[in-house]
């Protein structure tokens, strides 16, 4: 096999990834909207979307910042470079 032939492949590759994505994409964007419009006919209140979006912006924010704790954490114990200098070190 050529090198030539692997990057072809990869390309086919990244491309069937690629679709498969925008399929599940779009399946959970007609889904999620027919069930917030159901969800807002139910209560009657539009303000269920900005409860949805403040909840869905804070779990994710809440899951990043955990996992960049944790990360953290782990480079602390292992003495990993971690991107400080010592400040003292530089002259003016």
């Amino acid at each position: 096999m050529h090198i030539y032939d692997t990057i072809n492949n990869l390309h086919f590759w990244i491309f069937v990834a690629a679709l498969y994505f925008t399929l599940v994409a779009t399946i959970a964007a007609v889904v999620g909207q027919h069930i917030v419009r159901r969800l807002i006919d139910i209560f009657g209140r539009a303000s269920l979307i900005i409860f949805i979006l403040a909840s869905t912006i804070f779990i994710s924010a809440v899951t990043l910042g955990g996992v960049g704790i944790l990360t953290m954490i782990e480079k602390f114990k292992s003495h990993e470079y971690m991107g400080f200098d010592n400040l003292c070190k530089y002259g003016i």
